[in-house]
């Protein structure tokens, strides 16, 4: 049941990952891709903070601490990169999506504790950095016009590729 919720999410965070910018427009722009890509990083702190609060668990507490460090690397690495480039981040309708998906995941995992909070926190993370992954390598990566923002995409790939599977891992030994 739990594994059916989860690629529940993820198959409704794929669509909006990938084709609300196409509906927008052609591409995201530059400055919607930067915000895409921040908010991503952004939602995935607050559950791993969640994940702080709620869980006693040495492995998963490990896991989210590993996810506030890197997502905040990566996020403050793409706000001083805006900011060197003198571009605002322009909010737009995936990013919205993004926010109401993961606000809905957040107050879902909120209402678990012990072991159902932390499986069911795993699973979340397994879903959703193969959902933004997938994102960054199909659309925002492809879609990028300037070749830094392309290039903290391609980094925040592979460290996010590296969550997955420690993730992955992790959710391996979580009953």
């Amino acid at each position: 049941m739990r594994h059916s919720r989860i690629c529940g999410l993820a198959a409704a965070i794929l669509p909006v990952l990938i084709t609300a910018p196409a509906q927008a427009a052609d591409k995201p722009s530059d400055a919607q891709i930067a915000h895409i890509a921040y908010t991503a990083g952004d939602l995935d702190i607050k559950a791993a903070e969640l994940a702080l609060q709620k869980s006693k668990t040495e492995s998963v507490r490990a896991f989210a601490d590993d996810m506030v460090r890197d997502h905040k690397a990566v996020n403050d690495q793409a706000l001083a990169l805006v900011k060197k480039l003198n571009v605002a981040p322009e909010d737009n309708d995936t990013s919205k999506g993004l926010v109401k998906q993961a606000d809905e995941k957040r107050a879902e995992l909120a209402t678990l504790s012990g072991p159902a909070f932390d499986k069911a926190y795993v699973d979340n993370e397994v879903a959703y950095h193969k959902t933004v992954n997938e994102a960054l390598k199909a659309t925002l990566i492809p879609s990028a016009s300037n070749s830094e923002l392309k290039s903290l995409l391609e980094t925040g790939l592979r460290i996010f590729q590296g969550h997955e599977q420690h993730a992955e891992h992790l959710a391996s030994t979580i009953h």
